[in-house]
């Protein structure tokens, strides 16, 4: 466990920085919001910079004597001090979405910090994601959801995580963080009944794909792969 001190001086240093954070995490949310590569196939977004509160949490749970915090590595060791969070309506709007993030980085904008990575348990949905060059990993706790760390530049502290999701896979994560963040609920019932949740989400997010596949997305019919929109 870290010592007061110890503590005290890292809050301090993310005190120190929490306005770069956050005109930073801004700046990812306006790419997604407003530029004609992106914005036609994004439902909402929302974004959120770690409260202090929550930061002092996070260095107590996560602390490791062998390998303490220190100002140095902080930002390079907590990666989600800063997040964006883009929800879509249907599947094939996923990949404009992807693309639009692989350009944003060719650009020189943005660096990853690490490889994205899709989190689902649907194999229809690992099929889909790995076809797009994505690293995949099943969630035994039926967590669907795609992250991306972003950096202004690879020696910046300053560090984005950006989650992309459909509307039904956010209602399924609302109602998990709540139950099982930062500490999760020791329950069966509720366990099990969160598995049922995801299964009606799965078979929600697949009705909206059949319908869209039917009725068409303009935004999507329209979209050329690596074209300006």
């Amino acid at each position: 466990m870290p010592i007061p001190e110890q503590v005290q001086g890292l809050v301090q240093v993310f005190e120190e920085r929490v306005a770069d954070f956050e005109l930073f995490r801004d700046g990812v949310a306006r790419f997604f919001s407003t530029h004609p590569r992106v914005a036609a196939y994004v439902h909402s977004i929302k974004s959120r910079t770690k409260s202090v509160q929550s930061f002092r949490s996070k260095i107590i749970r996560k602390w490791d004597d062998a390998n303490p915090l220190t100002g140095e590595n902080l930002f390079f060791r907590f990666t989600d001090l800063a997040g964006v969070r883009v929800l879509h309506l249907h599947q094939a709007q996923f990949k404009p979405i992807h693309e639009a993030i692989h350009w944003k980085v060719g650009e020189g904008d943005w660096i990853f910090a690490e490889n994205p990575k899709a989190y689902t348990w649907d194999p229809e949905s690992v099929k889909f994601f790995g076809s797009l060059g994505l690293e995949v990993e099943a969630k035994e706790s039926f967590y669907t959801s795609i992250h991306y760390l972003v950096r202004p530049r690879v020696d910046s502290p300053m560090c984005c995580e950006i989650q992309v999701r459909t509307l039904f896979e956010e209602i399924w994560g609302e109602v998990d963080h709540s139950m099982n963040y930062p500490n999760p609920v020791d329950n069966k019932a509720c366990k099990e009944q969160l598995l049922v949740l995801a299964k009606l989400v799965g078979a929600g997010s697949r009705l909206v794909d059949s319908i869209y596949r039917v009725l068409g997305d303009p935004a999507v019919n329209q979209h050329q792969p690596n074209q300006p929109l």
